[in-house]
């Protein structure tokens, strides 16, 4: 697959460039960037998704890694998105979408700390998408839907932040599985991908 932004937007028939400009402005939610397409190339040459996956993006804005994933891997993908212009974009980005796997995608607006966890759910992505009270409530919900259906779990954190990155490392039940550096793209130690796993019966 092509990895420049325009080529993977057209031929996907979607539009998910720009970053957030004045439309939503807060001290717990950021701004929407969205990962860039040569990052996403980058972590699944060594992070493997398949279809028997369910990949929930908190923070998805337009919805780019949604559509990444299900056309590239086929995993039942939600993307969650507090924002009324950025959810109303994803769901026209589905209607016109051409890629594979559009029955599998989902989005849902609502805060993220208020998304109840499906049991199906088994890696969760995080573009710091908001402050580390609200990680810490969002974490505290998957450890929840975990005691409810008890499965393996990973934490996928892209640019993180230190004060996520500090929480999951200091918590007994996550361990780092995988880290991919991308300093030879945007020339910056801190654009990378850590990926956090919570084995089966460790809560």
């Amino acid at each position: 697959m092509p990895s420049s932004t325009k080529s993977y937007d057209q031929k996907l028939n979607i539009e998910t460039t720009d970053i957030q400009m004045g439309i939503h402005r807060s001290f717990t939610y950021h701004r929407y960037e969205p990962t860039p397409y040569e990052a996403l190339d980058r972590l699944f040459e060594t992070y493997l998704v398949d279809s028997c996956h369910h990949v929930v993006d908190f923070g998805c804005g337009k919805g780019r890694l949604n559509f990444y994933l299900a056309h590239r891997f086929g995993p039942r993908v939600t993307g969650i998105e507090m924002n009324e212009t950025f959810y109303e974009t994803c769901m026209k980005n589905l209607n016109v979408y051409k890629g594979k796997g559009r029955q599998r995608i989902m989005f849902e607006k609502c805060l993220a700390e208020e998304y109840k966890i499906p049991e199906t759910a088994n890696v969760f992505y995080f573009f710091n998408p908001f402050t580390i009270d609200i990680f810490r409530k969002v974490v505290g919900n998957i450890l929840f839907s975990i005691e409810q259906h008890n499965r393996p779990i990973e934490i996928v954190l892209y640019y993180p932040a230190p004060d996520f990155v500090f929480f999951l490392e200091n918590h007994s039940l996550f361990t780092l599985k995988l880290e991919v550096q991308l300093d030879e793209i945007e020339k910056n130690a801190n654009e990378r991908f850590l990926v956090y796993e919570l084995a089966l019966n460790a809560s």
